[in-house]
């Protein structure tokens, strides 16, 4: 029987980082996951075809730090990538750091109302992201820690952070946290396709449309990193190959296809695992990267109390994303875009009221008929050109199941989606993946394929997340630890979620 310090559940980004932190720290840990290949959905893809994740906007420079990652690294240093708005008038919007443009490099008459708002949506997510950065304020056992002291002065900083924005910033802060994006948006931008670009950003891997509330927290949460997207050198896998190196130089063992059947206990502490091919694996701490529920499964009821099993199969995660990979016959350029700009963030999102409006069937278990797109142009390994695209409002719990037919319709429907914009799309394509919610689900073990683990709501947020009692990473018996993106403060290619709860663990430490 082997003995570890710690061993963590899930070999994606987030049990990686907090794996590999643990290591850097002095402990032994073993990192299990079911999977041939570590990353998660950051890695995750079909008969070599685009991964899951396709770029990043939020990965924590602070996470990385902690294992030995420093951001300028190579495969972390490419350039910033534009956002372009498709417009079926051929007049496509670029949106880059210093503004908005026409596709023809004319500015365009919103650029400065939308730079001051994403300005100032960037300096709330600064504020907030000193809160994502630790664990959930409050409670009796934070009060109680040896970390009371740091936690006070972190929550001062931010006091300080609020007070500096002056009263009219402050007010204003508070009044539009909590607030539905639509309302926000149209306050300050026409209703139009440079509106619909952040409508969309505030609804990425949600079951919410623009008016449901607490969406300008999913922009702001968005631009918790100063809003700049890139992709890695080498793409998504490039990425996570560099955090399974950062974690082997850290003494850890990686356990790939490997799937734990059981977390053991020993009066009421954590003891060990036991793997489906019926190995024991023992340590005095374990952080599961899965979701609570599934992590409560492998625990069995009986260590938990009855309130909390029900909060736990409770929590809304309800995903409504789907992937479907295109690919091309060439690498010849898109319909109607230059080279350069097919390159780009491609975003079909016309207006405010088009994503709200592609939200409606959602919501009764319906695929949306004209979805909000986003999509990269790429090569994979092997050469081929594909277009890489994530198709918002294709719910988990579609009407009558993810049948062939179903995802056939869905594919049909992105290549229509896109050629409104991109006429003639469809002849360049030679070939069709489609990625349902259900399918992540068996994959990934993420719940409804949901990117969160659980549904970024005004209820499942810092100390409600991922529910009451459960926030500051520790579940139920000694030595149990959640990491995944269930827990604050999210998901996302973040990695903050793992950092977290490996410093908590280590905090209850003797």
């Amino acid at each position: 029987m082997s003995q570890f310090d710690a061993i963590v559940i899930g070999g994606g980004v987030n049990g990686l980082i907090a794996g590999t932190l643990l290591g850097r720290r002095g402990k032994n840990v073993c990192i299990i996951e079911k999977s041939d290949r570590f990353g998660g959905m950051a890695s995750y893809s079909v008969d070599g075809g685009p991964t899951l994740a396709h770029s990043l906007y939020n990965l924590s420079p602070r996470a990385l730090g902690d294992i030995g990652i420093g951001i300028q690294h190579p495969v972390l240093s490419s350039k910033p990538v534009s956002t372009v708005s498709l417009s079926e008038d051929g007049r496509h919007i670029v949106f880059k750091n210093d503004g908005v443009y026409w596709s023809d490099g004319t500015k365009h008459r919103e650029s400065d109302a939308w730079s001051d708002l994403t300005r100032q949506l960037i300096t709330y997510g600064d504020l907030l992201r000193q809160l994502a950065e630790a664990p959930p304020p409050g409670g009796q056992k934070a009060i109680l820690s040896r970390g009371a002291l740091k936690e006070f002065l972190r929550l001062a900083k931010l006091g300080i952070g609020l007070k500096k924005l002056g009263k009219s910033e402050m007010r204003r802060f508070l009044q539009v946290v909590l607030s539905n994006v639509h309302d926000i948006i149209l306050d300050d931008l026409s209703e139009g396709p440079v509106a619909g670009m952040l409508a969309a950003d505030a609804i990425w891997g949600t079951a919410t449309g623009p008016r449901s509330p607490g969406t300008v927290f999913n922009l702001i949460y968005r631009l918790g990193h100063g809003g700049t997207i890139t992709q890695p050198a080498g793409g998504m896998c490039a990425l996570t190959d560099l955090m399974v190196e950062a974690a082997q130089k850290a003494g850890c063992l990686l356990m790939p296809d490997t799937e734990v059947s059981r977390i053991l206990l020993d009066n009421d502490a954590v003891s060990g695992v036991e793997t489906t091919d019926g190995r024991t694996i023992a340590a005095p701490n374990v952080l599961s990267s899965l979701a609570p529920k599934l992590t409560s499964r492998m625990t069995g009821p009986s260590a938990f109390d009855i309130e909390t099993m029900r909060r736990v199969r409770n929590i809304r995660a309800r995903g409504t994303t789907a992937k479907v990979n295109l690919r091309l016959k060439d690498s010849s350029a898109l319909p109607s875009l230059s080279d350069e700009l097919a390159h780009e963030r491609l975003i079909y999102a016309p207006s405010v009221e088009y994503v709200e409006a592609a939200f409606n069937p959602a919501k009764y278990g319906q695929m949306s008929k004209a979805p909000v797109i986003e999509a990269f142009k790429m090569q994979t390994a092997d050469g081929a050109s594909w277009l890489s695209t994530i198709v918002q409002y294709a719910p988990s719990d579609l009407e009558g199941g993810w049948t062939e037919t179903a995802k056939e319709q869905l594919a049909e429907i992105a290549v229509e989606t896109l050629s409104r914009a991109l006429p003639g799309l469809g002849d360049q394509i030679a070939g069709k993946q489609v990625i349902t919610p259900d399918k992540i689900e068996s994959a990934t073990g993420a719940p409804g394929g949901h990117w969160h683990h659980a549904e970024m709501s005004l209820d499942q947020l810092l100390t409600l997340r991922p529910t009451n009692g459960m926030s500051r990473y520790s579940m139920g018996p000694k030595g149990l630890f959640q990491c995944g993106a269930a827990t604050h403060p999210g998901g996302d290619v973040m990695g903050l979620a793992g950092r977290n709860a490996a410093l908590a663990a280590l905090e209850a430490q003797p």
